[in-house]
């Protein structure tokens, strides 16, 4: 049993040398991966992808290091200035990257898909003493939007345009770091925040036992024109129970996140990156609940960015198209 991942046995080495080899392991390299605040969901499904990568190590040499980063508008940033190889981005965020729709000054065509993670569910939040009762009443109040960077606040400006509300309608647009915004609400700084995460969220379970606090459904005609206008969003919902107090479900909608590379990454290294996570599917849905619900399928559906060669040609051998 190779050493890492409890999991990884016998089994998966055969399989390594049947599915076939290609690139000498002497070939050392280093990779990074960024994903975002150390107490969202990014940042355990990175160390989940790197730790399947490592434990496959021995056979295609290469070293997976997770990085914490601002989130999916940083990684973009990151990965076109060669800072990372990998990085985690909102499908939202990089379908306007590559159509060039602000914040993107103009079409980014070297971003590349590697396959599709989590759901990510976008909530909004707010002191149990605010006075907020439904997304509306945020409306000169002190809302945090999501961090600099962060694919949050990107997202949190549809949000604010379906409410028919503009930053300036509020007290305070606030853009306080993922890691600081449940500080921020339980100290009074701010009355509510918008939130996208994968669910449950470890970081809203804490918040929700530690003080009183609502989830607002985002629904209505106005949410219904901005999933059907929009390639990357959909119709979702926060399960009951899953946070104290929330116990009927909150309509809301939802991207996707996806493992994203550059065009000038290796065909090679894609292709054993994919080919390590795929051998190890049912050990890596098991290393968070948010990716439980992942299938074979499901890692080529969602993708809003073409898919990096590498990564297409393994999943071809696997039998499952890859996404025109």
């Amino acid at each position: 049993m190779l050493k890492g991942v409890g999991s990884w046995g016998a089994l998966a080495v055969v399989a390594w040398l049947l599915v076939g080899w290609s690139g000498p392991a002497a070939a050392a390299k280093m990779v990074v991966l960024g994903t975002g605040g150390v107490t969202g969901v990014y940042f355990p499904v990175g160390g989940a992808i790197c730790r399947l990568m490592n434990a496959s190590r021995p056979f295609h040499g290469i070293r997976c290091l997770v990085e914490s980063t601002g989130g999916s508008l940083d990684n973009v940033r990151r990965l076109l200035d060669g800072e990372q190889d990998f990085g985690i981005v909102q499908s939202d965020v990089l379908w306007k990257g590559v159509q060039g729709i602000a914040p993107f000054e103009s079409p980014q065509e070297d971003l590349r898909s590697v396959f599709a993670l989590h759901a990510e569910t976008f909530v909004l939040v707010v002191r149990g003493d605010s006075g907020i009762h439904a997304a509306p009443g945020i409306r000169g109040k002190r809302i945090n939007l999501g961090g600099p960077g962060s694919g949050t606040l990107a997202t949190a400006q549809d949000a604010l345009a379906a409410l028919e509300l503009a930053r300036s309608d509020l007290a305070l647009a606030a853009t306080v770091g993922f890691d600081d915004q449940n500080d921020a609400l339980r100290s009074g700084q701010i009355d509510g925040f918008f939130y996208l995460a994968g669910h449950p969220s470890h970081a809203l379970r804490e918040l929700f036992l530690a003080m009183e606090a609502r989830m607002l459904p985002l629904s209505g005609p106005r949410f219904d024109e901005l999933t059907a206008r929009y390639p990357y969003y959909v119709r979702a919902e926060v399960p009951a129970r899953l946070y104290r107090g929330v116990e009927q479900a909150v309509p809301t909608f939802a991207v996707r996140a996806i493992l994203v590379t550059s065009s000038d990454t290796a065909s090679q290294l894609v292709y054993n990156l994919v080919k390590s996570i795929f051998l190890e599917l049912e050990s890596f849905r098991r290393f968070h609940p948010a990716l439980a619900p992942i299938t074979a399928q499901s890692l080529v559906q969602g993708l809003t960015a073409p898919m990096h060669p590498g990564a297409c040609r393994f999943f071809e051998e696997q039998g499952i198209s890859c996404p025109e």
